[in-house]
């Protein structure tokens, strides 16, 4: 892919002056415990800048990448080279929570906006909010709320809720729970990166709930769905998800066991809006056919926003107040249709019930059902003191 510079080398470069190439780092993920996410998210990124023509703004750009594995340790020693070394002028990426909390503080320290294209943690939305982080995606409990939100409107009696063990699965059940009215018969946590799930199916036969909820991304998700309907008990229990383990990259993966699987989900590729027909069309011819899951689709909206910021700045990325001003101001047309930045700078956005089946094509796939929750904000904006 033309559209990325590598970091083969790490000679240094001066602070970025007008005419020299706006440089972005951009956190991938395509190893590790969320590479099949991190993946999407890449052909997203790169779908965005090719269309851009590798600018942003109408001036020259370099997209400096680099693969950060899901390790916290890893991803703060490279981002620490991405500001000092390579002076980038902006940041977004990774896919987890807990490495994007890894890596805040130093572009936090260097005034280097950082515009997530996917992590959405409760602690960069409350008190501890940032004029230089964007939750350009969604803040994490948000997804999950609007599954509990579904399952309240079911009137499911008891549920098991499975996520896994680090920031976002945390903040995923809690963002459940505020929004579910029913009892919540257990709350498991698995390891990140699991894909054996033989003691939790077994926990979830004793337990005999009426649903679970599971927020499993990834390769995790793809073998939990496999196991627990291989195992029977999607005959006696329904599965309620978001769209993080539901998506077309899931699908892909498990196919037919997923039909009639509800999830929810603040963008899908069937939303009917002029900018989301046009990356899905582009998106299919440019990748086989296939559907973008929500990881390209947030990919593609970050670098869309980047270059809207750009571009209302005349270029001048140095002004670093009048840079994150146009970045707040959300002045691109999103997949998602209309949404704004609270305060806290997360989004106010419409979620969405989906459901799994066979389209015209006889592909396996995801359709819009209805609105859940609408032009909905976090719970965090309140105790951020950004105006």
């Amino acid at each position: 892919m033309t559209a990325w510079a590598t970091l083969a080398a790490f000679a240094s470069a001066p602070a970025h002056a007008q005419g020299s190439p706006i440089k972005v780092g951009v956190a991938l993920d395509v190893s590790g415990p969320f590479a099949g996410p991190g993946a999407e998210a890449r052909d997203g990124f790169a779908l965005a800048i090719k269309q851009l023509g590798s600018k942003l703004g109408g001036q020259p750009a370099e997209f400096v990448q680099t693969d950060m594995a899901g390790n916290p340790d890893q991803a703060k020693q490279l981002v620490d080279r991405f500001v000092q070394r390579e002076k980038i002028d902006l940041f977004t990426g990774p896919i987890a929570s807990n490495v994007a909390l890894a890596v805040a503080p130093t572009l936090f320290a260097a005034k280097v906006p950082y515009l997530s294209n996917n992590a959405g943690p409760s602690q960069l939305a409350g008190a501890q909010c940032n004029p230089y982080f964007f939750g350009t995606a969604y803040q994490n409990d948000q997804f999950h709320e609007a599954a509990g939100q579904f399952a309240a409107d079911q009137k499911f009696g008891r549920m098991v809720l499975i996520a896994p063990n680090y920031p976002a699965g945390k903040d995923s059940l809690t963002g459940f729970k505020r929004k579910f009215k029913g009892q919540v018969a257990d709350e498991i946590y698995t390891k990140v990166g699991q894909i054996d799930y033989a003691t939790e199916l077994a926990q979830l036969r004793a337990a005999k709930p009426d649903a679970v909820y599971f927020f499993l991304p990834g390769a995790m998700g793809i073998n939990f769905i496999k196991q627990f309907v291989g195992a029977g008990l999607s005959k006696d229990i329904t599965l309620v998800t978001s769209g993080f383990s539901s998506d077309e990259d899931v699908i892909g993966a498990v196919g037919e066991p997923m039909l009639g699987l509800f999830n929810t989900t603040h963008w899908a590729h069937d939303l009917d809006n002029a900018a989301n027909k046009a990356f899905v069309a582009a998106f299919r011819k440019e990748y086989g056919g296939r559907y973008p899951s929500l990881y390209a689709a947030q990919a593609y909206d970050v670098i869309m926003a980047m270059d809207a910021a750009v571009k209302a700045t005349g270029g001048k990325v140095s002004d670093k107040e009048a840079l994150t001003k146009a970045i707040a101001k959300a002045q691109f047309p999103s997949v998602r249709g209309n949404f704004r930045y609270a305060n806290n700078h997360f989004p106010v956005q419409n979620f969405y019930l989906r459901s799994i089946g066979k389209n015209s094509e006889g592909r396996v796939t995801n359709k819009t059902i209805r609105t859940v929750l609408e032009n909905y904000g976090d719970a965090y904006a309140a105790q951020c003191k950004l105006k």
